[in-house]
């Protein structure tokens, strides 16, 4: 009989809201803590709601970081005349642990509806390759916004990566630090979400993509980490050391997919996984914001996969997210869905989302 499990990949957003503004100045309002519960307690009841409608599947959660990682940096940078700045391996941990804690009150509301599920984060290490291609060539934009000579400054001051993001409503160009953006290979904790789940308890992991680390390489019987951390002994160990990156959190949840998938099957087991990502549009679209806008409502994984290699989707929003899906079905996914969370279950019925089936 096969087992079914549901991996849920919420975007940053769905802790933190999003485009707030001031009534009074229309300036946009960082939401602070209390906004950041309230909205996660919304995100919270629908995920709940989804658990009582199928008791008897699997779940695992991952989460993006991108606003709570974003809040970290701006405050280091106005602290850092008398704290030291923040790695972004350091950042990652700190987000999968303060979100994982938010995110946990869905077993506060599946108890007051009478279901008991256990809820746990689990601090998670992905592994990049440390010749990343993206490591020469950074590619995923984070922190606040700069003009083009503040960038250049914190270029030559505290050795940042600068790009040319885009430009404001007046046609000035906005600049904001870049840093590597690697493809995940592994993921080191896959045995405790395993335990978790065999448990019945619900793992929340490989939150923002998961903390980046490489493979240490020996000299001799000698491994050398950061921040003059060394360890002596076996030169096969399994050594790891962080490293400044972000990993994409749908990239990272198609890889955790495919390796439940895996090592499911190696043990003979049936298990059918399926993958929803959840972000503020309602699911993939052609020609988007344009006039001739077209839905992408139902796709075959071929048909998926031709869309993603011919480049259609922006590279910053939606491009990732149909790469993800697209490699999560190749490695042998029941089903993949991209929507709103509001929208899962006219999704499931074919009204609203993407759905990417085999």
């Amino acid at each position: 009989m096969s087992k079914r499990l549901q991996i849920f990949s919420l975007g940053g957003n769905e802790v933190s809201p999003v485009d707030l503004k001031d009534p009074k100045t229309g300036k946009s309002i960082i939401p602070d803590i209390p906004l950041q519960w309230q909205r996660t307690a919304d995100t919270c009841r629908i995920i709940s709601d989804i658990i009582q409608k199928n008791p008897d599947d699997q779940y695992v959660i991952t989460h993006g970081n991108g606003p709570q990682v974003g809040n970290i940096l701006l405050r280091a940078e106005y602290a850092r005349p008398i704290l030291h700045p923040l790695p972004l391996d350091i950042c990652g941990a700190d987000t999968q642990g303060a979100m994982a804690y938010m995110i946990g009150q869905i077993a506060s509301e599946l108890a007051v509806r009478g279901t008991a599920r256990k809820v746990a984060g689990i601090i998670t290490q992905v592994v990049v390759d440390g010749d990343d291609p993206d490591f020469k060539d950074p590619s995923k934009f984070i922190g606040p916004q700069y003009s083009e000579a503040d960038a250049r400054e914190r270029h030559d001051k505290n050795g940042w990566n600068v790009k040319c993001y885009g430009k404001d409503k007046d046609g000035v160009d906005i600049w904001r630090r870049v840093v590597p953006s690697p493809q995940p290979v592994d993921i080191l904790e896959i045995d405790a979400i395993e335990a978790f789940i065999a448990a019945g308890i619900i793992p929340i992991t490989v939150g923002g993509g998961g903390i980046p680390v490489k493979r240490v390489r020996p000299s001799g019987n000698l491994f050398e980490c950061n921040y003059g951390v060394k360890f002596e002994g076996r030169p096969d160990a399994p050594v790891y050391t962080g490293i400044e990156a972000v990993i994409d959190k749908d990239l990272a949840s198609a890889l955790l997919g495919r390796m439940l998938f895996e090592r499911a099957r190696a043990r003979g087991e049936k298990l059918e996984i399926s993958l929803t990502i959840f972000t503020n549009e309602d699911g993939a679209k052609l020609n988007y914001k344009r006039p001739d806008q077209v839905d992408l409502r139902r796709l075959t994984t071929r048909e998926a996969r031709e869309l993603v290699d011919r480049n259609i989707f922006p590279a910053g929003s939606m491009g990732p997210k149909m790469g993800a899906v697209v490699k999560f079905m190749e490695a042998g996914g029941r089903a993949a869905y991209i929507t709103k969370t509001a929208l899962f279950e006219k999704t499931l019925a074919g009204e609203a989302g993407t759905t990417i089936i085999p």
